[in-house]
């Protein structure tokens, strides 16, 4: 009997040291700036260049996300070659989901595929920039980037 009132005290000090612990990586963890992708919710950021595009910068107010670009097309006549790069600006209503999935609407789409939501999934956080993965409505497609706040 006194074995068991042992045991019983002895799993009751683990139990509760356990839950300490566990509260207070919780603590830790959430109070995080750098861990944190709240805030990313407002403000300027940019997208590197990529395959036929200029950087993007991207300016995020309330749930307005408006984003400036250059697309990047190839013109090659008898013995000329260069690039005409074309200016766009999209502007796409955002809704966060939680503070790592948020979907992104085009306010007002010019095609077909513009009408599609994007779903966009946070996979890495860092000081000042985060990775995401993208996907187009319900389709196969998928990309991702990293995105990086400047202001």
């Amino acid at each position: 009997m006194i074995f068991i009132k042992f045991i019983s005290k002895k799993s009751e000090v683990i139990l509760i040291t356990l839950m300490l612990c566990c509260s207070l990586f919780n603590f830790t963890s959430c109070s995080s700036e750098k861990g944190n992708p709240e805030r990313f919710r407002k403000g300027v950021f940019e997208i590197p260049a990529g395959n036929g595009y200029s950087k993007t910068i991207i300016t995020r107010i309330d749930s307005l996300q408006i984003e400036e670009y250059d697309k990047i097309i190839s013109i090659s006549n008898d013995s000329v070659m260069g690039e005409k790069r074309i200016k766009h600006i999209d502007t796409l209503y955002i809704h966060w989901d939680n503070n790592f999935f948020y979907s992104l609407k085009m306010k007002s789409p010019k095609k077909k595929l513009d009408e599609d939501i994007l779903y966009v999934q946070i996979t890495k956080i860092t000081d000042d920039s985060y990775d995401f993965s993208v996907k187009i409505g319900f389709s196969k497609y998928l990309t991702e980037g990293t995105l990086t706040k400047v202001e």
